[in-house]
């Protein structure tokens, strides 16, 4: 298999079409679809279904993406490594969680940008459970997600820690008022592989109220605007909360410790190769989350 086309099935899988995929890899539409087309041929089986918005992955194409994705990232990777002479530039692609971006990357990626102008930086949002796999496959170089992390192929470094609060509109001044509701309550949240969503599940437990509707959201804020026009409520943290700007439209409430400690890691595989953009990002990371670079190191001194 020749690893372009590979790489180009990766690319078309990830943006859904033809026209997109090109755009990204900067070339004409045909050429993508002489290179997939190619493929097919090679293993002798159709990748995509095409439809009118684009085109979605057959069986066959699903197998074949997380082999394509990696041998892609590989292909990068080598090139980086080559290219590698100490100065960071090239390209960094990082993952992270909607609300991670929303709070807490800004000052990280303002002091990057300034320490690095020669970076490109490409930030993607998605759940946990997402970005993780992207990391894997080496979709992106490393990400921001929501711990506990325990897999023997990433390298696990803390960020931060979330404090988690519940959110709702002023119908419930306090959880008492929400245990006691007998109307049906609508838990507003991120899609599946979000941990903050499992944490949320948990507490609606813990409130006694194990059955509810669920409505999933995109974005943060469409979950905050819908908490105050009271469609439902929502775990988010609560640095995210108090700068929402109309959050005098509802209320917080603070949960058990269980629930509320939320800690952040930013993860990579293990076997990458640190390129000086990833060297130079993990120091602004570390100088403005104030968190060692020790993987785990916080959740040891606290476990004493």
């Amino acid at each position: 298999m020749d690893v372009t086309d590979l790489a180009t099935f990766a690319a078309v899988a990830r943006c859904e079409g033809i026209t997109r995929a090109a755009k990204e890899l900067h070339t004409v539409q045909s050429n993508v679809t002489n290179r997939i087309k190619a493929l097919e041929d090679e293993v002798g089986v159709q990748l995509f279904e095409r439809h009118s918005r684009g085109v979605a992955l057959t069986s066959a194409g699903e197998r074949l993406l997380p082999y394509a994705a990696r041998a892609a990232a590989l292909l990068q990777e080598a090139m980086a490594t080559v290219r590698e002479d100490g100065q960071p530039r090239g390209t960094l692609t990082l993952g992270t969680m909607e609300t991670t971006v929303a709070v807490r990357l800004p000052p990280v990626l303002a002091a990057f940008g300034s320490r690095c102008p020669d970076v490109q930086l490409v930030v993607r949002t998605g759940p946990t459970a997402d970005l993780m796999e992207k990391v894997l496959v080496g979709e992106v170089d490393g990400a921001f997600v929501a711990g506990p992390i325990d897999h023997p192929e990433l390298r696990v470094d803390r960020a931060f820690e979330e404090e988690l609060v519940l959110v709702t509109s002023r119908r419930w001044p306090d959880l008492s008022t929400l245990r006691s509701d007998p109307n049906p309550i609508t838990a507003l949240l991120f899609r599946t592989g979000c941990s903050y969503r499992q944490r949320l599940e948990q507490l609606l437990a813990q409130l006694g109220k194990p059955s509810f509707k669920r409505l999933e959201f995109g974005s943060l804020d469409g979950i905050l605007g819908c908490i105050a026009a009271d469609v439902g409520i929502s775990l988010l943290p609560r640095e995210v909360v108090d700068r929402y700007a109309a959050q005098s439209a509802f209320f917080t409430h603070q949960v058990d410790a269980s629930v509320a400690r939320a800690p952040t890691y930013f993860i990579r595989r293990k076997e990458a190769f640190e390129t000086s953009a990833m060297t130079a990002f993990l120091d602004c990371m570390t100088r403005n989350t104030g968190e060692s670079r020790d993987p785990y190191a916080m959740t040891h001194r606290e476990a004493a």
